[in-house]
This record gives C-alpha cells, structure tokens and sequence, in this order.
C-alpha cells in the first residue's frame, strides 16, 4: 500500500472521529471547532506532500 493511500485513509478516520465525538459539523459550531478542522487538512495536505515527494525519489 502506498503512503498516500495510508495518509488519505488516516485523514478519513480522523474526519469521521471529528464528526463523531467531537462534533465539528454541528449546529453549535464555534471558531475552535473550525480551526480544528482546518488543522486537520492542512496536516493532511502537508503528509500528502512529503508522501508524494518520498514516492518519486
């Protein structure tokens, strides 16, 4: 399996757990709670890179 299949499975579970227990996408949204998310896929989007990066060396 490569590593952007594993990166994008994590970033899956770790969406779903934020919507799950912790809520995210819930009516009482509030600016900690958009953060988090945008944490979230912004780590995301850095492991996608160096994954990508690691493949092609």
């Amino acid at each position: 399996m490569s590593r952007t299949t594993i990166v994008s499975i994590i970033y899956i579970i770790g969406l779903i757990f934020g919507a799950l227990f912790l809520k995210i996408w819930s009516a009482d949204t509030n600016v900690y709670k958009g953060l988090l998310g945008l944490g979230w896929t912004a780590i995301f989007l850095i492991s996608l890179f160096l994954a990508d990066k690691h493949e092609k060396s």
